[in-house]
């Protein structure tokens, strides 16, 4: 007679090896896990991805141009959907790409630290600091005449900007008188007299960038946290007259 515990059936075949079933259940569980966990990872990501693109990014301020209103290093947020539906106003802060030669060439970052950066950047965790952004205030648009300066300050369309109190400085460093063209945007930071602005380019399409250089319109700051609020375009540049002549 065959004893059944050594694994063999009365009619002397072997029996089938049984599988260890808490193993079996372990690794079922770790690789359920895993998918879910690749597919809320995945899906976040992608997610990420298609707001930084189309909805809105994070940035770091990059100079100390917009002091008054914002400090270099400060986390704000550009939202891309603001010009969809309205129209760029004076008084808007925006974030625009570098209409050539404003910014020194920035220097290629290499190595494991720079690609994560580049990586999570690109995914939207972290803000941009691609060294071609730039954060300055809409003063002029298309059509508007812009003349420096009266009592040290900008006029637009005949309104002088004076007494503005989102300001530090005065705004005389360059004389000029503009038509700022079709298209494109004259823009100012705040710290008038630490912001290498389109008054100092006045050579180069009168100093004005491209409408589409913009990428988005400032409307928060969100980092760090005591400064944490919105950005609202004052009421003061409202009260500028279009050009009608």
């Amino acid at each position: 007679m065959v004893d059944n515990d050594l694994g063999v059936n009365p009619d002397g075949s072997a029996e089938p090896t049984k599988v260890d079933e808490p193993k079996e259940k372990l690794a079922n569980g770790i690789l359920s896990w895993f998918k879910e966990t690749s597919f809320i990872l995945i899906t976040a990501i992608t997610l990420s991805v298609l707001l930084r693109t189309f909805i809105f990014q994070a940035f770091f301020v990059p100079s100390e141009s917009m002091v008054g209103t914002l400090l270099k290093d400060d986390r704000i947020i550009a939202s891309k959907l603001s010009y969809r539906f309205t129209e760029i106003n004076r008084g808007d802060i925006v974030v625009f790409s570098d209409p050539g030669n404003w910014l020194p060439d920035p220097r290629p970052e290499t190595g494991v630290k720079a690609n994560i950066t580049k990586l999570f950047t690109w995914i939207g965790i972290l803000p941009a600091n691609s060294g071609s952004d730039l954060v300055k205030r809409v003063i002029g648009l298309p059509g508007d005449h812009i003349q420096c300066c009266t009592n040290r300050n900008i006029v637009v369309n005949g309104f002088e900007l004076k007494n503005e109190p989102y300001t530090r400085g005065f705004s005389d460093q360059i004389e000029f008188d503009i038509i700022v063209p079709e298209g494109r945007l004259f823009v100012m930071g705040d710290n008038r007299q630490q912001s290498s602005d389109s008054r100092f380019h006045i050579d180069d399409r009168l100093g004005t960038i491209p409408i589409n250089n913009v990428v988005g319109q400032v409307v928060s700051v969100v980092w760090p946290l005591d400064r944490f609020g919105t950005m609202i375009a004052p009421e003061y540049l409202a009260k500028v007259p279009n050009n009608d002549n």
